[in-house]
């Protein structure tokens, strides 16, 4: 049960933060503050390879990492660096979410179709070859989750979560809300009814629902729907807010 991934398989709800700063002094703290979860953002956050591999080695292999998009050559390189659970925006169709779980997955018994390319014993992932088994446990280890962000990948959900290799499918509120003609409204009442919607199929599916929201009403409702992978601030907002507080309490008046 030590794993994230083994947590979310047996129902608990996991609490996250996701990581945009690219500072691993900041990222160090977070990592100690608390969250069951912490996700390095590579898709809008500054972060190139490199960069994840920095993080990693301060978050250790439980680190999440959200990959910039569905591509097959950025699923290896994370992977490779050790981490377990990653995040891969904008899955439109089952289609795209069958190649992304062969490209998490070594070909083998179990998953035949798995296209991860091979060389464990060069990478950080084994330890650099001191990790033996590394090979035969990887596919176990790693965890899936696709994101669900548009009006497309709603239509498509069901057969999303039906693919095999996805551990659990995570809505992405912001484009979604984008996608369904409310890109200033996340809170419009149809979005919102969407989001409840996916949850409760995704959970049905038997796959873990994510979700994110800042709002701590709003993410208990999330896991009162299902949702265990969910997450509930930024290290961007929360610094932001913090300092902007901070400067108005100081701030003389006129």
């Amino acid at each position: 049960m030590g794993s994230l991934k083994a947590r979310l398989q047996a129902g608990q709800v996991q609490r996250g933060l996701w990581l945009g700063l690219g500072c691993p002094a900041s990222t160090e703290i977070a990592s100690t503050a608390g969250f069951d979860w912490c996700l390095i953002d590579g898709e809008h956050g500054p972060y190139d390879i490199s960069a994840i591999a920095a993080q990693a080695r301060v978050l250790g292999p439980e680190a999440c990492v959200r990959i910039p998009q569905a591509e097959t050559w950025m699923i290896k390189q994370v992977l490779d660096l050790g981490l377990h659970t990653v995040v891969v925006p904008m899955v439109d169709t089952a289609e795209q979410a069958h190649e992304m779980a062969c490209a998490m997955r070594y070909p083998s018994k179990a998953f035949p179709n798995g296209t991860r390319g091979i060389g464990a014993s060069l990478v950080r992932a084994s330890g650099y070859n001191h990790d033996k088994d590394y090979m035969m446990q990887a596919n176990d280890r790693v965890c899936l989750m696709v994101q669900a962000e548009s009006v497309t990948a709603l239509e498509n959900l069901d057969a999303i979560c039906a693919v095999n290799g996805v551990d659990g499918v995570f809505i992405g509120p912001a484009d979604l809300a984008a996608s369904m003609g409310y890109l200033h409204d996340l809170d419009a009442p149809e979005v919102q009814a969407a989001i409840d919607d996916a949850l409760r199929r995704i959970v049905a599916s038997g796959k873990i629902a994510g979700a994110l929201s800042f709002d701590a009403d709003r993410a208990a409702h999330y896991v009162d729907l299902g949702a265990r992978m969910v997450a509930v601030a930024s290290d961007i907002a929360l610094l932001s807010t913090a300092l902007r507080d901070c400067a108005k309490r100081f701030t003389p008046e006129p």
